[in-house]
């Protein structure tokens, strides 16, 4: 069917049964109201790869579907992992691989004492590692959504998942959420796009061919660093900000710790400026790790939302809107210690073993300067820029190992 004939009969559109093989998909309307009408379908008359299991997902919805799936799927075939992401407004607001928790880390993602599957683990790390950035989130999942990643869901404010496949008690689950209106996306894992895409921008299309390149170990070979020790560890954190940043609106920096991104920087005009944004997220990750942060005593039966907001307004230079005492009483259940300037310090200079990754060449060395104020040691950039001596003369400083991928990751 011919688009200017969908759009004079929209209700012809075919296969829009809940969990049915759709060949097109009526949506209500574009990124903004106004933008109708709206719709997904194949050029070539072929069945969508996904299937509308609950919910009506929206026209964001799925570019946040489509680009974190691909995201998921590629960090499970590089980690061999299971793999989670937080997607909000076309980039990724937390990302991980499944690995253990410890003790502090269950305390700061609220699962204290909870034995947690594989596919639950990635997901609470993706989750928790920015829960202001992740409010409202689209999810995806490289694996199975199992019944306790379905539950942990079930209380986040979200707007949709996807994954390749659901069990029964999870489904089950995830119907009840939003009133029954929780968008729930499966997606057929064997399924290839064609290797040329396209997009229309102002009536005008646009052509090029799909960003399928590997990301793996072979892109750390290079580095032009005097330190050129990369430990397991820093490898899989590397790869996982390097794959992180391949579906992160450009220009992008990703802070990666123990399998996770801690501080992803999107959209940025200026690197530095990804650099500094990342950078302090990164920072308010670790300074909830703070004892002060961990002994905090809420109310109980406060929203997650207000919990939250609290942490942050707590961990920040404002942190006395939050101790006034007009607020604290309706948050705390005894007012907490401030947490002084000079103790938010001391503990960041103890924050170390981060690992960096840029979309695109670092062109000073200030960002190299910021990156160790959050801890970072290891680095992965493109490299190519004239002033590539002075990046890699600043990591010698800091006994930095920088790896050249001399692979640009740029997405839009």
């Amino acid at each position: 069917m011919m688009p200017t004939v969908w759009a004079k009969m929209p209700g012809l559109l075919a296969f829009l049964v809940k969990g049915a093989i759709m060949k097109e998909l009526e949506l209500k309307y574009g990124c903004n109201p106004n933008q109708k009408p709206a719709r997904i379908y194949m050029k070539h008359d072929d069945d969508l790869p996904i299937t509308i299991l609950n919910g009506k997902p929206g026209y964001i919805n799925l570019l946040d579907a489509l680009n974190s799936y691909q995201l998921v799927k590629e960090l499970k075939e590089a980690t061999h992992l299971p793999a989670a992401a937080s997607f909000k407004h076309v980039s990724p607001a937390g990302a991980a691989v499944a690995l253990p928790l410890d003790e502090t880390m269950q305390k700061i993602y609220f699962v204290e004492g909870k034995e947690l599957s594989p596919i639950a683990s990635a997901y609470i790390r993706a989750r928790g590692a920015d829960r202001m950035s992740s409010y409202g989130d689209f999810v995806a999942l490289s694996d199975e959504c199992d019944a306790q990643t379905a539950s942990f869901l079930l209380r986040e404010v979200s707007d949709g998942i996807i994954a390749p496949s659901y069990s029964k008690e999870a489904l089950d689950i995830l119907k009840k959420k939003r009133k029954g209106t929780y968008c729930v996306v499966q997606i057929d894992p064997s399924y290839k796009p064609e290797s040329i895409e396209t997009k229309e921008v102002y009536g005008i299309t646009f052509e090029q061919g799909r960003n399928d390149v590997k990301i793996d170990e072979t892109l750390l070979e290079d580095r032009p660093t005097q330190n050129k020790h990369l430990p397991e560890g820093a490898k899989r954190d590397l790869i996982i900000a390097l794959i992180t940043l391949k579906y992160t609106q450009s220009n992008s920096v990703c802070y990666v710790k123990d399998g996770q991104a801690i501080g992803i920087g999107a959209g940025q005009q200026s690197r530095i400026h990804c650099t500094r944004l990342a950078g302090n997220k990164a920072d308010i990750w670790y300074l909830r790790q703070h004892p002060k942060v961990l002994s905090l005593n809420f109310i109980s039966g406060i929203k997650r939302a207000d919990r939250d907001n609290a942490i942050d307004l707590y961990i920040s230079e404002d942190d006395q809107d939050v101790l006034s005492e007009d607020v604290w009483p309706t948050i705390f259940q005894t007012k907490p210690e401030p947490l002084t300037k000079e103790e938010k310090e001391a503990w960041l200079k103890t924050f170390t073993g981060v690992s960096l990754g840029s979309d695109a060449f670092f062109p000073f060395g200030d960002n190299i300067e910021r990156a160790h104020r959050s801890g970072v040691c290891y680095v992965a950039q493109p490299g190519g820029s004239i002033r590539d001596d002075h990046v890699i003369e600043t990591c010698d400083k800091y006994d930095m190992v920088m790896a050249f991928t001399k692979v640009r990751l740029f997405h839009h």
